[in-house]
């Protein structure tokens, strides 16, 4: 799918009928509503024969997501030749095939182990490929973060037309580049992943913005991925700022109106725009963020 809006390379489509349903129900005071609801759908990811994974997804850009979230678990390496990825619509499949013979099968034992949730597994992996991480040296203007704010909370999207998911953009500069979302934050942030990786986009000048939490886990990514820098209009967490700090990543949350928050890297901030010249951000912004 190619964005529609020009201020992206990709942008979200929440006019896509498949992304989301319409549900009824009821209010506090007893009448009759309609709502937009997402859909979730099982993704199934092989990486050539072998499965890797099953995630529930929004089911866009399926292709991104698969080659993202093997990237970011270690399972593709730096000079991995990708020849093909086949997605089954009516399956729910992604094939990844690379000219490397691969088998993971510890580490999806290990998977298994942990009662169907990979999350101890996957975290320890990408753990050990921050031992020597060094990322880029690169400043981030106080105006760029304004703008970006603005522009982002204002685009059309799933997160301001249903709530219940999260986006991701990847940014340069002052410009926002890709917006993907998705269910789960780690998905919106594969989906990213697989787009540079495809793509062979550079990461030292980039900037990533989230609407979600700066936990660890989007610190690790963040880091793996070799961005410098994370901006979020959510919270922090103190495992995640101790990691931000520990590999140099400038993570900056509660992006709000002229309000922002540096945790870590702050040696990276320039203060090129006053912050009383900045406007307050809209309600109605506000409220779909404490909703979704």
């Amino acid at each position: 799918m190619q964005s529609t809006d020009h201020r992206f390379l990709i942008a979200p489509d929440p006019s896509l009928a498949r992304l989301t349903r319409a549900v009824t129900g009821i209010d506090q005071s007893g009448a009759e509503v309609a709502l937009s609801v997402v859909e979730e759908r099982p993704l199934t990811i092989f990486l050539n024969s072998q499965e890797i994974v099953t995630a529930m997804t929004i089911g866009d850009y399926p292709e991104y997501l698969a080659i993202g979230f093997l990237r970011n678990q270690g399972m593709l390496r730096d000079g991995d030749t990708i020849t093909a990825v086949d997605y089954d619509e009516d399956l729910d499949v992604v094939v990844v095939r690379t000219d490397r013979q691969t088998s993971y099968e510890e580490k999806v034992k290990k998977k298994t182990r942990t009662s169907g949730c990979a999350v101890g597994t996957v975290f320890g992996d990408m753990m050990e490929g921050l031992e020597g991480l060094t990322l880029p040296v690169a400043e981030v203007r106080t105006s760029w973060l304004y703008s970006l704010a603005a522009e982002i909370n204002t685009t059309p999207s799933l997160y301001l037309e249903a709530g219940a998911i999260h986006g991701t953009v990847l940014c340069q500069r002052d410009r926002p580049l890709v917006y993907m979302e998705d269910v789960g934050r780690h998905n919106a942030v594969d989906k990213i992943a697989g787009w540079m990786l495809r793509e062979k986009v550079p990461a030292g000048d980039k900037i990533l913005y989230t609407t979600g939490r700066l936990t660890s886990e989007m610190v690790i990514k963040t880091a793996l991925m070799g961005i410098p820098v994370l901006a979020s209009r959510s919270g922090f967490t103190a495992w995640g700022v101790e990691i931000a700090r520990q590999v140099g990543l400038t993570c900056i949350g509660r992006m709000r109106g002229k309000r922002f928050t540096c945790l870590s890297g702050a040696e990276r901030l320039v203060w090129d725009m006053d912050p009383g010249s900045v406007p307050e951000e809209d309600r109605k912004h506000r409220r779909k963020s404490a909703k979704g």
